[in-house]
Order: C-alpha cells, then sequence, then structure tokens
C-alpha cells in the first residue's frame, strides 16, 4: 500500500499529472479494433505478450470468418490455431478461447456476461483482461493494469508496488471512479509514447518534475 505523508500535497500533485495526462491524450481509447463484446474478449486474450496491431491483424479476418461465440465454439483449438500464429502464446490461447467460447454457449446464452467475477472464471482471463472487457465493452469502471499502466505509475510514485492488484488499489483511491476508464488509457498512451520501458523519452516527457524515475536518476523500474 503507497505510503502518503503528506496527504494535501499529495494531492495536489496527483491533480497535476492527472490534468497533464488529460491535455496531452483528451482522446486515449483502447486499441483493440471490436464491434461488440465478444469480440473485445477474444482480441484482449489474444493481445498477452503482443501488441495490439498484430491482435487486430489477426483479428480482422479472423473475426469476418468466426464473427460468433457459436462459430468459434466450433472449431478444434488446432483449427483456431491457424488463424493466430502469427501471435505470442497462439496454442495457449486457442485453447482457452475454444474453451471461452463453449463456456459462452453453456452457461451465459453466448453472450458475454458483464461481471468481473464471472468473466475471471473464463478460461484465459485474469482480471486485467476482465477489466478491460468491463471498461470499454460495457462502460463498467474498472481500472485494468497491464505493463504501461504498472511502470508508468510507479515512475510517478502513484503506487509503490509490482503487484497488479495492488496497483488498481492504489489508483483506484487516487482517482475518481468516473475517470478510472480514461485515465486507465492515457497512461497506456504515456507509456507507449513517452514512458517506455528501455529508453523512455525523459527530456520530452511533460510530467519530468513530477516523476520520481527521472529525479532519482533512473533507478525505478
Amino acid at each position: 500500500m503507497l505510503k502518503i505523508k503528506d496527504k494535501e500535497k499529495e494531492i495536489e500533485r496527483v491533480k497535476h499529472i492527472l490534468d497533464i495526462l488529460a491535455r496531452i491524450y483528451p482522446d486515449a481509447s483502447c486499441g483493440l479494433n471490436f464491434h461488440n463484446p465478444f469480440e473485445l474478449l477474444i482480441a484482449t486474450i489474444l493481445s498477452a505478450q503482443t501488441t495490439d496491431q498484430k491482435v487486430n491483424q489477426a483479428t480482422a479476418e479472423l473475426f469476418r470468418q468466426y464473427p460468433t461465440p457459436q462459430a468459434m465454439a466450433a472449431l478444434t483449438p488446432e483449427e483456431l490455431e491457424k488463424h493466430i500464429k502469427m501471435l505470442g502464446l497462439f496454442r495457449t490461447k486457442a485453447k482457452n478461447i475454444v474453451a471461452t467460447c463453449r463456456i459462452l454457449l453453456e452457461q451465459y446464452n453466448g453472450l458475454v456476461p458483464p461481471e468481473m467475477e464471472k468473466l475471471v472464471q473464463l478460461p484465459g482471463v485474469g482480471r486485467k483482461t476482465a477489466g478491460v472487457v468491463l471498461a470499454n465493452a460495457f462502460g463498467i469502471p474498472a481500472f485494468p493494469v497491464d505493463t504501461h499502466v504498472l511502470r508508468v505509475t510507479n515512475r510517478l510514485g502513484l503506487t509503490d508496488s509490482s503487484n497488479p492488484l495492488q496497483v488498481e488499489k492504489d489508483l483506484t483511491f487516487l482517482i475518481e471512479k468516473n475517470r478510472w476508464i480514461d485515465y486507465h488509457h492515457r497512461f497506456i498512451a504515456h507509456g507507449r509514447k513517452i514512458c517506455q520501458a528501455k529508453k523512455p523519452q525523459c527530456q520530452e516527457c511533460p510530467l519530468s518534475n513530477y516523476c520520481l524515475f527521472h529525479n532519482m536518476g533512473g533507478k525505478l523500474h
């Protein structure tokens, strides 16, 4: 749990950080292409250890041929593998996706359930994936923590944890609930554009004055 010595000072610091992010990335949004909750669920499962761009390339044809849980559930994992071989962990993903589609049909009438506790029971769906679906497909406040969110918020001192669940707790404490989705996207956008893992563009970063990583000489993760 993040320890705050001067609460009022920290509230002001967080406000400045959020205001800057809102100004730089006013329209930040999900990078995955989808038309409905089912497509987003599958795309997010596929996105593990793979870029959104590659996932979008794969799903363009995949969703054209198999647009529903019924169509995808009829495949064997081996058949599905052929459509996603360009993505990392494609064998595991194919197995999980087929199993997930069959569960959607058996338990939820082919619909994606809009509840965290139900989503995380699906094969290949963790809390981050479930949060992405809730936030982007249903507009339900959630704060999925991916590698970009974890890295950027640690560097900015908004959390001091490497545990995604604890990072989520810290961020949802600091940020108003109706702004969770927007800032999830803004932290990701900042992580991709400026605050990269290996070569962060600190000299170009408008948040450098608030960044522990920059002010401590790059000694954080």
